[in-house]
């Protein structure tokens, strides 16, 4: 069985470490880390992940501008991502201008049943490519 590649960008380095541990021990799935914006914008180009779980609030470089990034480049813009925080509500992000709109949300502390949810959401088997929600502006 080949396992889900995942990308996890949080500056937050615990809450990396206990997804990551916790998502492996499944079998299922490999996740990278990272913990800056730039750190996950190279991996996700390298990696080419089966999803990104993107924190919105960190430092340098949001997670708003890792993803306005990663959806003008052609070689992660079809990445589907899911946006992990706990510092906007998902009644803030539907506000947003609607530069997130159809963006899937999960608001911290997020529990693993959550985040494989997400992950089974977008990449249903281990044999289909994930699929993305298109951006819209």
């Amino acid at each position: 069985m080949d396992k889900k590649k995942i990308l996890l960008v949080d500056d937050e380095e615990d809450f990396c470490f206990f997804v990551k541990l916790n998502l492996e021990r499944t079998g299922k799935y490999q996740v990278f880390t990272a913990t800056k914006g730039m750190e996950g914008i190279r991996l996700a180009k390298q990696l080419k992940p089966d999803l990104i779980f993107l924190d919105i609030a960190m430092p340098k470089m949001d997670g708003e501008r890792v993803a306005e990034i990663l959806l003008e480049d052609e070689s992660t813009k079809t990445i589907p991502f899911v946006f992990v925080t706990a510092v906007i509500k998902k009644d803030d992000l539907a506000k947003r201008e609607g530069k997130f709109d159809g963006r899937d949300f999960i608001a911290k502390p997020a529990k693993l049943e959550k985040l494989i949810e997400k992950i089974e959401q977008y990449c249903p088997t281990e044999k289909a490519r994930c699929h993305s929600i298109r951006y819209s502006n």
